[in-house]
Order: structure tokens, then C-alpha cells, then sequence
């Protein structure tokens, strides 16, 4: 099995000079602070806007180079955005006063075998841990798993979370049309909870595909409107749903699921889904709706829309800071969604500091020795 520790360094792979002016300018009073500009205040209150970014993408470049030797992706059909570097991500993360950021890996990509799934999966987990150890402090990371593959995915967690530090898991909201809460997964499950493992889901394109099938990837369902825009806030909703349906938070009590973008259309449908749960197979019990929807972790990536939905259903110390960068632009980030959170009337003072900082320190306390 390949060994990426073995690999060059993390560094940029034929990106074109244009695409590196990404450098995040702020324009909130938080970003200013956070960067420790001329802006006056004590040292609590830098603290204060100390931000933990629990929605941070990353694209090994040890995989990319792999996965283009086998055959197994095209670099012109991947993002531009998967061609940045560390140096570009710490880059951003000082100008928005991140000052630790949790890798979520991305390798996308349809593996032959298992085997080869597993030699991906070690390329990338090398490579986050280099990342991890020559920024001390700045990166931890989480172990991405194919629950399409149990075997796989088992051999993942054991090695990712019992033997190299991660501080949870990756998943996506369905594979090939089977969402999380499907019992096809209660095996692994069983692992995560004996780890009390941090669960953090991620959309994709939902299993019904583009126009077009299955040889059309990467097309829009909707011509002219780009799937992230809509579908992969329902593919998160969906996954929700089933998962309460599931009862997955009682069956396996110890996990934290973690659901990106605010929880998709979750928040906006709560009340519609306990009238309706009923129709549901298995039925959905309002009490088991207003239970879950208190027990996820939602994080802010996106920008997100105004919390006051949010937290009508949502304990305030549930919401994580997330960024969704470098997929989201670093524009994004800084010009709408840091001042929009900051601006938003629904949080306090205190529940935006959580949000920023305290409640991923509560929910993964391996983060204070990263």
C-alpha cells in the first residue's frame, strides 16, 4: 500500500497564477480583530473571535497525483478549487481569524476494489497528518469513510481513530441512494459508538442523477442551477429525516452526527414533519423530531440563512463555525457570510462566542492539544 509520507511535500499542482489571488479581505469588525490589527482591545477580546473551522475542505495532493496515475479521475473535471495548497488555507484562516480548522477529506473517485479504496483513504490520512504536524495547532482532521464499502470503512476507523488521531469521521449523506440512518450500516454504527465517535455528514448530488444518468457526472439536475445550490441541501435533509425515522441518535447514543449548511431544509420542515412523521415508514413520532433536532450539531457553512428558524428547534450550543472554504470562495466567506453571522440578531453575544470557538472545544476536546 502506498505510503504518502513518502511523497513531496503538500504544495500547489499546476495552478494558474490567477486563481491563487484568493486572499480573503474582511469586512467585519470580528475579522479585524481576529488579525490582530491596530483595532484596540484586550486580549479577552481577541479571544472572543478566535474561530475553529469545523467545515474546511481539503484535496490531498498525494491523492489527486495517485488517483491521476490510475486512471481514476481527470484533473480538468475536478475543481480549481482542489488545486490550492496549505500555504492558501492558512492564508485564509488568518484573514478571518480561524485559528484552527478541521480537514474534511475530500477524494472523490470509483474505486476498482477495496484494496484500492483502503490505498486512497492511507494517501489521504498521510497527507492530513503532514499537514497537521507541520502547522502545529492549525489542522486536526477527520478520516473520510465509503459506508458503500464496510469493510473498508471498518479498517478506516481503526486505523484513522484508534491508531492516527483523528478527531472523527467522514461521510457523505447517501451512497448510491442508501442514506445514514439505513440499517445496512448499524455494523458500523456499532464501531462509532464504541468510539463515541463525532459523525460529520457532507451532501452530494442526489441518487436519481442528472439528465442524462449516470454517464453525465457533474451536470446539473436543473440546467443552469448548480446542484449545491438546492439538491445538496435536500441530500442533507433527507439523510436527517431518515435518521430520525431511524432513531439513529437512540440506537447509538454515544455518536455526535454533525449536519452541514445549517441542517439543509431540516430546521424549515420541523414542524411539517411532526404533523406529517406519521405517513412516514417508520412512523415518526413528534417527540422523536423535537429530540433530534436538539441532540445534531449543525454548522454555519454556506452562508446560512438568518438562525432565527434555527434556533426555534436548535440549542444555540449546537452550531459550529464552518466555512465550506475552498469550495465556498473566500469572498463568500468574508463579505457575506462572517458579517452575516455576526450581524444576526438571533445570537447573543455569548452564543456567537460558542459558536465560534467553545462548542467544538465541548465536542471534541482532542482539539485543545491539536
Amino acid at each position: 500500500m502506498t505510503d504518502s509520507a513518502s511523497t513531496p511535500a503538500l504544495r500547489l499542482l499546476g495552478t494558474p497564477a490567477d486563481e491563487l489571488r484568493i486572499a480573503a479581505v474582511g469586512t467585519s469588525e470580528v475579522i479585524r480583530v481576529a488579525r490582530g490589527s491596530s483595532v484596540p482591545g484586550t486580549d479577552e477580546a481577541r479571544a472572543v473571535h478566535a474561530k475553529i473551522d469545523m467545515h474546511h475542505h481539503f484535496c490531498a495532493p498525494q491523492w489527486r497525483d495517485w488517483a491521476v496515475h490510475h486512471g481514476l479521475v481527470k484533473p480538468e473535471r475536478l475543481p480549481p478549487w482542489t488545486r490550492l495548497d496549505t500555504d492558501a488555507a492558512i492564508r485564509f484562516m488568518d484573514d478571518t481569524g480561524i485559528t484552527t480548522a478541521v480537514l474534511k477529506p475530500m477524494l472523490p473517485a470509483r474505486y476498482r476494489s477495496s484494496a484500492q479504496l483502503r490505498e486512497a483513504i492511507n494517501i489521504t490520512l498521510q497527507s492530513m497528518i503532514e499537514v497537521a504536524q507541520s502547522h502545529p495547532g492549525r489542522f486536526s482532521y477527520y478520516v473520510p469513510l465509503f459506508l458503500d464499502d464496510p469493510e473498508a470503512s471498518s479498517w478506516a476507523v481503526r486505523r484513522g481513530l484508534g491508531q492516527l488521531g483523528a478527531v472523527g469521521v467522514n461521510v457523505t449523506a447517501n451512497y448510491g441512494g442508501v442514506y445514514l440512518g439505513d440499517p445496512a450500516y448499524d455494523r458500523l454504527f456499532h464501531e462509532l459508538n464504541e468510539h463515541a465517535a463525532v459523525v460529520d455528514t457532507h451532501p452530494h448530488n442526489l441518487p436519481d442523477g442528472p439528465p442524462g444518468g449516470p454517464g453525465a457526472p457533474g451536470a446539473s439536475t436543473v440546467p443552469g442551477i448548480p446542484n449545491f445550490m438546492c439538491d445538496f441541501l435536500l441530500d442533507t435533509t433527507r439523510a436527517a429525516v431518515n435518521m430520525i425515522s431511524r432513531r439513529t441518535l437512540d440506537r447509538f447514543p454515544d455518536i455526535s452526527v454533525v449536519l452541514p449548511h445549517a441542517g439543509g431544509f431540516l430546521p424549515y420542515i420541523a414542524t411539517r414533519l411532526q404533523a406529517l412523521g406519521r405517513f412516514c415508514e417508520p412512523r415518526v413520532e413528534p417527540a422523536a423530531v423535537r429530540d433530534h433536532l436538539s441532540r445534531f450539531y449543525y454548522d454555519t457553512a454556506g452562508p446560512m440563512a438568518p438562525a432565527a428558524t434555527l434556533l426555534e428547534h436548535v440549542p444555540a450550543d449546537h452550531v459550529l463555525f464552518g466555512t465550506d472554504w475552498p469550495a465556498a470562495p473566500a469572498d463568500t466567506v468574508t463579505d457575506l457570510a462572517l458579517p452575516a453571522l455576526e450581524a444576526d440578531p438571533a445570537f447573543t453575544p455569548e452564543q456567537l462566542q460558542g459558536i465560534y470557538h467553545d462548542n467544538a472545544m465541548r465536542l471534541i476536546p482532542q482539539l485543545a492539544t491539536a
